[in-house]
This record gives C-alpha cells, structure tokens and sequence, in this order.
C-alpha cells in the first residue's frame, strides 16, 4: 500500500495501484478461512452453545459461498458471559487507565496492519465495495485510537476540585460501570462493534458483545484481536445468535451497567424502554436515519448531483446515513435530476471484490423483496426514473444484486418516511428553501442532512433550522454520509439516537463513565 495512504469514507477513488495489490492478496487469504465452523468465546473458553444449533451465514455476493457456521450461544451461555465479565471488573477497573490504553492502542495497529484481508473478509460476508470495506476496517482502528486520545486528553478524567478548608481535598473521578453490552449490525460490522468496545473498555469496563448474524465473524476477528493485543479474556467476551433471543438475553441481564445497539428504531426503542425499567441506566441506541439532501437555485448541480448519488448508493443504501429523499427547488429541477440519473447509470454494479465496483449486492432476500415492493409502490403512485430491476445476469444472479432507482412519489408515499435501507431515492420538487427545510424536517428521524447552496444566508438558515445531528453543506464525498472519528461526529437526533453525544466525537466516551465526587478530610 502507498506510504501513508488510508481509505476513509470521503475517499472519492481508489486508484492506487499498491492498495489493489495489497488487497488482492487481503482476498486470497480471506478466501482460506471461509466455510468453517466457529464457537463463542466465553472467559477465554470457546464454546459451543445450543445442541444443533449452528447457523449457518452464506455470502450475499453469492449464495454458494459458505462465510462459516456459527455457534448459537443459549441464554445460560449470555449469563455466563456477564457472570465473568462482571468477576473480572474490579481488576480491570483497577488497571491504570495508561495500561488500558496501551492495549487498545496495539489492536489498533493491529487492524490498520491487516486491513487488507480484513477488508476482504468484511467484503465477502456483508458485500461491501473495495472503498467501503477499507474505510470500515480504517475506521474501527481510528475510533479506538481517538476514544484512547479522550483518556490521554482528559488525564483519566479524573481532576482536582476546589477546598472548603485545609484539611479538606476533594477529586472529581468518572469512574465505569461495569459490564456493558454491545449489539452491532451488518452494515458497518466492525467499526460499530470495535468502537463501542474502545470505549467501553478505555473506561473501564468489562464487555460482552453480541455480533450481528449477517458480520458475525467480522465481530469474532474484532474480538480476538483485541484479545490478542492484551485486554484479558475476563475483560471482553462475545457470544453469537440471533437478536431475538441471544440478544435479548443479554440486554434483559439486570447485571448490565449499559449498553450501546445498533440497528433499527423499533428495536432501539424496545431496549430503550426496556433497559430502564427497573433503574436509569445508559442504553445508548443508534437507530437509523431517513436523510435528506436539499438542493437549492444557488447550487453548482454537478457538486450536488454527484454527492447525492454517492450518498445515495453507497454499500447499496445500506447506510443508516444514506440519502433516501431529495428536495430540489423547482428552477433547478430538471437540470439537477438529468444530471443524477446520468450519474446513477454510470454506476458500476457487481461483485464488490472486484476493482471498480462501486454498488454490490443488498445484504438479503428480503432486502431484495423490500426494495422490489417498494419499485411497484413508486411505478403505481408516481414513476421511476432509472433502475427498478434485480440484477440477474450470470453469476450476479446467485447474489442479492438491484439496480440504484431514482424515483419521484406523491406526499402521502410512506418512501418519504420510512426506512428503507436499499439503494432507491425520492425526489421532490420545492417552491423555496423554507419549504425544503419544513419537509426535510417532518419525519421521526433526525440523524444526516445534507444542503447544496453558495448563498451564505441560506447556509445559516440551514444550519440553524435543520434538525439532524449530522449535516453537510455542498460536500462532493457525500451530501449525507461520510463521518469520520475526531472530524465529524456521528449521531442522530430525535427517533435517530437516544445518547445525545455523538459517536467519534469529543463527548461520547463520557457516556461509559458516571461521576464521583470524592472529599477527604484529614484527622
């Protein structure tokens, strides 16, 4: 790979040559480890969970390729689990927090080491693009380099207060809960299981992490890495299954000091509820997005076009951040649609382990019924633009492949309030900015926003009307998508996240700690 060269999410190409080659090597070598059979590990022990009950995870690129088979961890296993973590806590509580920083640091180095075969293990199992599974892999490291940063920045949180009197010293300290858990989903199978975890454990406290069964053995690498650069085995354990009961198991564990999810609203919501039920603790959800991009007369349309586009289809629309709905202001309508539609078609859909492809595959059969149902709402209530067909030519046909869509719907369509997570956009047009803010705004969620506009008025406006936790203004890399640890923090407003303090950013690992106050007074 080129000295000093690192794919991010605002990497508008891959064209070096070396990157290629590196990851061409990161495929043969992922290909080795496919269509094994994989146990949970609990306090070191690997385990092999309910009798007969192995799921077994097929690649969405292509339904013959075997990922692996996977240990259903039972909830005696989840028990078990906490149970350990919850033994080990004190020690590694007590580790001094340089230490605990130290081995987070060395598995950060260790992923950004391999990120080739990683990448194209992540590929394989999820079906992300080249640039979109180096910018996974990139990012994972960089969010536990940048949560080890917070400790170091913050001398382990811990600080003197004022005295009252001179026999008296009193010290602030944010202290850990304990054990907490961590739900990842598919699309970003690392990063949001390595980032939780840097966090989570930076502070203070043992984990259990419960992988997504579409990226499970992403999470089981995740784990053995950080295993492998030091945290003990008492200090993270990670059990494998479905969210239904694996995962419920673990979030229903009154042990729990907290625990971070990510995936959809009506899942975030019920742990939401849930995990306060018998006392206030954390329970920091991610929970989706239905993102807008606004498009005004003072835009440079090919800017926004191609920002939209990129927003739109990366990893297929996968994205919580994704751009599913469009307002474009009605003199520059036409010219900014021609121009969309000219760009999606140029997109190159395929395998997405070969050099080019920038849209692969949707993660499942019933993201492929998803996006088929709503294509027929869209043909019925209003039109499709470009794309609308699953995508069936030659070995493309054993996968879960469709076409980017690009469609305009009447107001009351539910495509302009529910997400959907496939690559299909709604277009409206708008009579003002002020009514584009007013629509961009109607919805539960509030997570990206993106604004296309060289007029500075209707910038601010923008910034100080928008109700989205991330917002972009004429950004070619992604006009909602994109965040990166210590540039732009990531998290949602509204039905978008509960935390309220964003994920790379410079207050989120204070939501793994609670503060103590600590007075003295010498006899």
């Amino acid at each position: 790979m080129a000295e000093g060269f690192r794919v991010t999410y605002a990497t508008l190409s891959t064209d070096d040559d070396a990157l290629h080659a590196d990851y061409d090597r990161g495929i043969e070598a992922a290909r080795g480890r496919l269509g094994r059979h994989h146990r949970f590990v609990v306090h070191g022990e690997e385990r092999d969970g309910e009798p007969g009950g192995a799921l077994e995870e097929r690649s969405p690129i292509d339904g013959d390729l075997l990922i692996g088979t996977f240990a259903t961890a039972s909830p005696a296993d989840v028990f078990d689990a906490v149970s350990a973590a919850q033994e080990h806590a004190p020690a590694w509580a007590a580790t001094p927090w340089r230490e605990r920083v130290a081995s987070l640091l060395r598995a950060a180095d260790l992923i950004s080491e391999r990120r080739s075969e990683l990448s194209a293990l992540m590929a394989m199992e999820v079906g992300k693009s080249r640039l979109e599974a180096l910018g996974d892999v990139e990012e994972s490291a960089d969010l536990i380099r940048y949560y080890c940063h917070q400790m170091e920045q913050h001398d382990g949180f811990e600080q003197a207060m004022e005295r009252l009197s001179a026999g008296e010293a009193t010290f602030d300290v944010m202290r850990p809960y304990g054990v907490w858990g961590v739900i990842s989903p598919f699309n970003f199978p690392m990063a949001l299981s390595a980032g939780p975890l840097g966090a989570a454990l930076a502070a203070g406290n043992t984990a259990v992490l419960k992988p997504a069964e579409q990226g499970v053995l992403t999470g089981l690498e995740t784990v053995a890495i950080l295993h492998e650069a030091g945290v003990p085995r008492g200090a993270l354990h990670v059990v494998t299954g479905p969210g239904e009961t694996v995962g419920a198991a673990l979030v229903g564990d009154t042990r729990l000091g907290g625990v971070t999810f990510t995936g959809s609203c009506a899942v975030g919501m019920q742990i939401s509820r849930s995990f306060t039920r018998d006392w206030p603790r954390p329970a920091i959800c991610e929970m989706g997005g239905k993102n807008p991009v606004i498009v005004t007369r003072n835009a440079d349309l090919d800017i926004a076009a191609e920002a939209t586009m990129r927003s739109a289809f990366g990893l297929s629309g996968q994205k919580c951040s994704a751009a599913s709905r469009a307002y474009i202001e009605h003199s520059v309508y036409d010219d900014f649609v021609e121009r969309l539609v000219a760009r999606t078609r140029e997109i190159v859909a395929g395998n997405p382990l070969d050099r080019g492809v920038y849209l692969g595959p949707v993660i499942d059969a019933s993201a492929v019924d998803r996006y088929l149902e709503a294509i027929d709402h869209a043909r019925s209530a209003g039109r499709a633009l470009c794309g609308g067909e699953r995508i069936t030519e030659g070995a493309l046909a054993r996968g879960f492949y469709v076409q980017p869509a690009v469609v305009e719907v009447p107001d009351d369509s539910y495509l302009w309030t529910t997400e959907l997570f496939v690559p299909l956009i709604a277009l409206r047009r708008v009579d003002s900015t002020e009514e584009a803010i007013d629509r961009a705004n109607d919805v539960a969620f509030g997570l990206t926003a993106g604004l296309f506009s060289r007029d500075r008025a209707e910038v601010t406006n923008f910034l100080e009307r928008i109700e989205a936790g991330v917002v972009y203004v004429n950004r070619r890399a992604g006009a909602t998508t994109g965040a990166w640890p210590g540039v732009q923090p990531f998290g949602g407003w509204k039905a978008s996240g509960t935390g309220g303090k964003a994920g790379g950013g410079p207050y989120y690992i204070q939501q793994y700690l609670r503060e103590q106050s600590r007075t003295v007074v010498e006899q």
